[in-house]
């Protein structure tokens, strides 16, 4: 019914580094050749922890902006534009509040981990607890198909498509709404509107899944429907309701886990970080003093890959005949730490060379990334606009 469309965002909260490349925006970088895609800052997300002391926004969403068309976000393929410069996102998310349970929000299984990890900082706030609401909130109002998230953030794609479908079925009440959507099944034709009917039936009556999904392929397929007529039938298909918002679904992301220097998630808090940008020196001195297996305290003294935090790094950035060259060589002392962490510098190295060719435009002229964005936030407005004159329409907001 609407185009299929990504939405993805990033909250600005310090410098971006090699764990979220290699978490996030590769796929980013990936997901922009195949579909179009909108990718914002998600500042007002950054205030539900930082509300005491926003100094800190402002400045790394430029920076965190660079990052992103360093890393290879191609401006020319994708919409990047600044949440805050939207305001219908937190027009929608007011106007879902309004509906949305109380207990939806307090099961996110996220919101309990984040209270106990971030205990320091008082989140006792309805930001806090409603950033989810929010989230949907930036997702549905661009009435997106695909958000790529991780294992941990489906619970959140799931809880937007409960949102939706209590919205379409709250608000999606159109007077004569049948009688209009049987009219629409006549303008398919006899042979597509049997077909129609037939699928219809199958997964209102039986719960056939793909049933809906082929009623759904014909009704993209279908040329001659108004845009009206296509959201009643797509309505129709699930029950006898218009649909306003559209339930997105997760594209879980083959994330490759590049750890911190220590092991942990890397984290620039946890002081284990190596930054997108980082200059090719700092990159040396930071891998060298990497700590390796603790059984290796001298250069003899044979080693364990597995326990060691520089292997993690040799699988995200060496090739087989590298990483078979590390195994035997420290499992049987045959190399020493340092040359064992080289290819793993060269390789960062390397992987850094593009990302401040690119980056250095954009540092000589921040012009040129306030004009990218300006462009982005107009784009991403009149998405949001068309979705919200529906919205208010629906909710009877939509005066004259």
């Amino acid at each position: 019914m609407y185009p299929d469309r990504v939405v993805s965002g990033m909250r600005p909260t310090g410098s971006m580094h090699l764990g979220h490349y290699h978490g996030a925006l590769k796929n980013w970088i990936k997901l922009q050749a195949e579909q179009p895609c909108l990718f914002f800052v998600a500042d007002w997300h950054a205030l539900t922890t930082h509300y005491d002391d926003p100094s800190v926004i402002e400045r790394s969403t430029w920076e965190m902006l660079i990052d992103w068309l360093a890393a290879g976000i191609d401006p020319s393929q994708t919409t990047l534009f600044i949440q805050s410069r939207v305001p219908e996102h937190a027009e929608l998310h007011l106007l879902l509040s309004m509906a949305t349970p109380l207990g939806w929000l307090e099961r996110v299984p996220t919101y309990k981990d984040q209270i106990e990890n971030l205990s320091t900082r008082d989140l006792a706030t309805y930001g806090f607890l409603g950033y989810p609401l929010l989230q949907a909130a930036d997702v549905l109002i661009y009435r997106a198909s695909l958000v790529p998230v991780g294992d941990d953030q489906v619970p959140h794609i799931e809880m937007m498509r409960e949102i939706a479908r209590r919205f379409n079925h709250l608000y999606g009440k159109e007077k004569g709404f049948e009688e209009k959507a049987e009219k629409a099944v006549k303008k398919l034709g006899s042979k597509r509107a049997k077909l129609y009917s037939e699928l219809r039936t199958e997964y209102q009556r039986d719960g056939k899944d793909d049933a809906l999904e082929q009623a759904k392929a014909m009704l993209d397929d279908a040329q001659n429907l108004s845009l009206g007529d296509r959201e009643r039938l797509f309505g129709y298909l699930e029950g006898s309701r218009k649909l306003i918002l559209v339930e997105p679904q997760a594209r879980l992301t083959a994330a490759g886990r590049l750890p911190g220097l220590d092991g942990r998630k890397m984290s620039k808090s946890y002081g284990n970080a190596i930054a997108l940008r980082e200059d090719k020196e700092s990159v040396g001195k930071k891998i060298r003093t990497m700590p390796t297996d603790p059984a290796r305290v001298r250069r003899t003294d044979a080693g364990d890959p597995t326990r060691c935090p520089v292997w993690q790094f040799h699988q995200v950035y060496s090739d087989a005949p590298t990483q078979a060259w590390v195994q035997r060589g420290c499992v049987s002392a045959g190399i020493g730490c340092i040359e064992c962490k080289q290819p793993v510098i060269d390789a960062i190295v390397k992987e850094q060379e593009p990302m401040h060719e690119r980056a250095q435009q954009y540092l000589d002229d921040p012009s040129l990334v306030r004009a990218i964005v300006a462009d982005g936030n107009d784009a991403a407005r009149r998405l949001a606009q068309e979705t919200m004159r529906d919205v208010r329409e629906a909710m009877g907001l939509a005066y004259t």
